[in-house]
């Protein structure tokens, strides 16, 4: 199961245990409760989420607790990047306050503007057993945001190294999986991971 409610983050995840022939079900789908997310880091949250999804449903659960870790924010909104998004998940909204607060800040030129986006995953058990990894991808936000692909931060969030944001990637460039993709995203750089130590293809967890 994948412990999560948000349609984007399960489209993703769900495209990344594909290739492994693993079946998935998400906690929204099954009518689970969000648990109140009360750590102070991305795995405290990933594991919360995990150990209540596995718990409720009886099988193993997969979270991901993600966000954007802004320099010059002083590392804001990262754990709470999606409350940045308000009850409405207005992203736009949420990207618009990164840049007012940058601007504020004189953040101007690219060496200014270098966030990082963190992927933290966590596999738990019903019996209490978990797995963890956590991925990181570099770079530096953009304004106006590009692109309509991805979802959250994606369409600010330019990875060193390339020219297109992650809004203007197809889903198979920012997190397809070698051989086909680069594994670029935090994401996919987090369940590669996990993948080595959990998964083998045509496996199931």
């Amino acid at each position: 199961m994948i412990a999560t409610h948000n349609a984007g983050k399960l489209r993703e995840m769900h495209e990344l245990l594909t290739p492994f022939g693993i079946d998935v079900v998400s906690a929204g789908q099954l009518g689970l409760p969000e648990p109140e997310e009360t750590g102070t880091t991305f795995r405290e949250n990933a594991q919360i989420k995990a150990h209540a999804a596995a718990k409720a449903a009886q099988l193993p659960a997969l979270s991901d607790d993600s966000g954007i870790v802004v320099e010059a924010l002083g590392g804001q909104p990262g754990i709470h990047s999606a409350r940045w998004a308000g009850a409405g998940k207005d992203f736009s909204a949420a990207m618009a306050q990164i840049e007012r607060l940058m601007q504020e800040r004189g953040a101007t030129t690219a060496s200014q503007r270098a966030a990082h986006f963190v992927s933290a995953l966590c596999v738990a058990w019903p019996d209490g057993h978990i797995e963890e990894t956590e991925g990181h991808v570099n770079g530096v936000l953009v304004w106006p945001p590009r692109g309509e692909r991805g979802f959250g931060y994606d369409p600010m969030f330019l990875p060193d190294g390339h020219s297109r944001t992650f809004g203007e990637m197809s889903s198979e460039e920012k997190h397809g999986l070698p051989p086909h993709g680069l594994g670029l995203s935090h994401r996919a750089r987090a369940f590669m991971k996990l993948a080595d130590m959990c998964l083998k293809h045509g496996d199931t967890l």
